[in-house]
């Protein structure tokens, strides 16, 4: 079984990039304080590290 990582929305989209907002609409990442459970992949990580000002990993 494959792990997930589950992440969550703290911070408003409102400012970001077109770039920085495509990567949250593909992460589901679409309201405030929402959680998504992702598989844990080096793409999904990647995507992590360009917005980790804007989202929280929940362990």
């Amino acid at each position: 079984m494959a792990e997930t990582i589950k992440i969550k929305l703290v911070r408003s989209r409102n400012g970001c990039s077109k770039k920085q907002l495509a990567t949250l609409k593909s992460l589901k990442l679409t309201k405030l304080n929402k959680v998504v459970e992702m598989p844990d992949t080096p793409q999904i990580r990647g995507m992590i590290k360009k917005l980790e000002h804007l989202i929280q990993v929940i362990q």
